[in-house]
């Protein structure tokens, strides 16, 4: 029972620390700006912890990347231009959610086109077993069969 209350106090304490690594230095006065930064740097990726989002983050660079989102937005750039500064300075790895334009629509389109080639593939193939000849039908002919028993004699 002792550990049962354990377990459960430990499952509160981490449920109640915050998921996300905004320093209380970083937030914005404006509740506004703010929710804009939430939700743009929700969108990047920290280019140190591959798949977080620089809002989960505690890496420096992911605290770089959030106070520039803040610097832009304080300054006065849309959503979108901070987005393009990003990407501009970082690349365009550090969106989590690629775009579908350009040289990315061939890697959009290539995971299905694959996957019907592979159904149609595993198709033919299971098509042209069924229909091969059962192994053991084609028997010798007498004469093979008579110069294997001349063999196995030997």
């Amino acid at each position: 029972m002792s550990w049962l209350r354990i377990f459960l106090i430990g499952l509160a304490i981490s449920l109640a620390s915050p998921s996300v690594a905004v320093q209380p230095d970083e937030i914005l006065d404006d509740p506004a700006l703010e929710s804009r930064a939430r939700d743009i740097s929700a969108g990047l990726r920290c280019l140190v912890c591959r798949n977080e989002s620089i809002d989960e983050s505690n890496a420096e660079l992911a605290r770089d990347m959030r106070l520039l989102v803040r610097e832009r937005l304080v300054e006065g750039d849309s959503d979108a231009e901070v987005l393009a500064f990003i990407v501009e300075r970082y690349g365009e790895y550090v969106l989590l959610r690629p775009t579908t334009e350009g040289a990315n629509m061939l890697l959009w389109i290539a995971a299905p086109v694959l996957f019907v080639i592979a159904l149609l593939s595993a198709g033919l193939y299971l098509r042209r077993r069924a229909n091969a000849p059962e192994p053991g039908k084609d028997r010798l002919s007498p004469e093979e069969e008579a110069r294997l028993r001349e063999l196995l004699k030997e």
